[in-house]
C-alpha cells in the first residue's frame, strides 16, 4: 500500500526538498502542494491523502485553523496530520495536538525521521517516539499551557474510563509503547491495544498523541519540571 502525502507550506523551496524526499521512497507519494491552510483542506479531500505534513504558521488560513478543519470533517477521519515547526519547542504543538494532529516534527529533522513519521502516522499511532511527544507537552503544560483544562471536565471525562483504561492511560502519558505497557502491566500487547483503542473511543482522541494531552490536561498524571 502506497502512502499518499499531501504537502502543505508556504515556502516553495521546503515543499521542493519534502517531495523529492517522499517521492524517493517505493511505498510513499506526494499526491499535492499547497500553500496555505485552505487549500490543504481541499486537497485532502480531493486527493484522498493518508497524511498531511503541515506547517504551523502559513498565511491566509493557517495549520492550526487547517488541522481543526480537517478533525472536525467525518470524511476525512482517515487523514492523519504531522504538525511542521520550525522551533524545537512551539508553544502552537500543544494547540496542534488538540487541534487533532497526530503530533509534530521539526522542520531541521533527519530525512529518515522525517519519513519515519509519515508511516507512523499513516498508521494511526503516536508520532515518532511518544517519550519525545509526551516531554514537550508536559514542559509546555508545567509553564501554565493546560492551566484551564483542569476546570473543563477533565475529571468527568476520565469517569467513563474503567480502573484498567485508566492505568494505561498513565503508561501511555508516561511515553511506554503497547509492548513495554504489557509487560509493566503483566498483560498481552493485544489487551493494552484494545485498551488503548477503547480509551480514545471514550475520550474522543484520534490518536496516542491526544490521549497524552488529555491525561496532562485532566491532571492524570503531572508533569515534573526539572
Amino acid at each position: 500500500m502506497t502512502i499518499r502525502v499531501l504537502l502543505a507550506d508556504d515556502q516553495a523551496l521546503l515543499r521542493s526538498a519534502f517531495r523529492v524526499l517522499v517521492d524517493s521512497e517505493p511505498d510513499m507519494e506526494v499526491v499535492g502542494e499547497a500553500s496555505d491552510g485552505a487549500e490543504a483542506v481541499r486537497l485532502a479531500a480531493q486527493e484522498r491523502a493518508d497524511v498531511v505534513l503541515m506547517d504551523i504558521r502559513m498565511p491566509g488560513t493557517d495549520g492550526l485553523a487547517a488541522t481543526r478543519m480537517i478533525s472536525a470533517d467525518p470524511a476525512l477521519a482517515d487523514v492523519h496530520v504531522v504538525m511542521l515547526t520550525t522551533f524545537e519547542v512551539d508553544e502552537y504543538v500543544v494547540q496542534s495536538l488538540r487541534a487533532g494532529a497526530s503530533g509534530f516534527l521539526g522542520k531541521g529533522s533527519e530525512p529518515e525521521e522525517l519519513l519515519s513519521a509519515i508511516r507512523v502516522a499513516a498508521a494511526g499511532d503516536a508520532l515518532l517516539s511518544p517519550a519525545a511527544t509526551k516531554g514537550l507537552i508536559a514542559s509546555f503544560l508545567a509553564q501554565g499551557g493546560g492551566a484551564r483544562a483542569g476546570g473543563e471536565g477533565g475529571g468527568a471525562r476520565l469517569a467513563t474510563l474503567t480502573t484498567r483504561e485508566r492505568e494505561v492511560l498513565v503508561q501511555v502519558a508516561g511515553g511506554l509503547s503497547n509492548d513495554e505497557i504489557a509487560e509493566r502491566l503483566a498483560v498481552s500487547p493485544l489487551t493494552v491495544k484494545t485498551h488503548v483503542n477503547r480509551a480514545m473511543a471514550k475520550l474522543g482522541a484520534r490518536d496516542r498523541a491526544q490521549l497524552v494531552v488529555i491525561a496532562y490536561e485532566s491532571g492524570l498524571v503531572r508533569p515534573r519540571v526539572e
